[in-house]
């Protein structure tokens, strides 16, 4: 759900930034079908090509890391 969240504030802030992907590709240095499918929901980007095109729109990225891993009744399995 998150990827979803992340896919949509930087298409929507490319959108209001009036910058199309071609132009974001170029300045990001991300190629245009990759940009193409991270958009689409399609692709699978490395952390360091979202944030090539986040710095170019002015985000910032950050990781949150899940400490704990719990099973189907929410009991810790660490």
């Amino acid at each position: 759900m998150h990827y979803v969240n992340l896919i949509n504030t930087i298409k929507e802030r490319r959108e209001n930034l009036k910058v199309n992907q071609e132009n974001l590709a170029k300045l990001s240095g991300v190629g245009l079908r990759t940009l193409k499918q991270f958009e689409s929901g399609k692709g699978n980007p490395t952390l360091q090509t979202i944030q090539k095109i986040a710095e170019v729109l002015g985000l910032e990225v950050y990781l949150r890391v899940k400490t704990e891993i719990t099973d189907e009744k929410g009991k810790n399995t660490l």
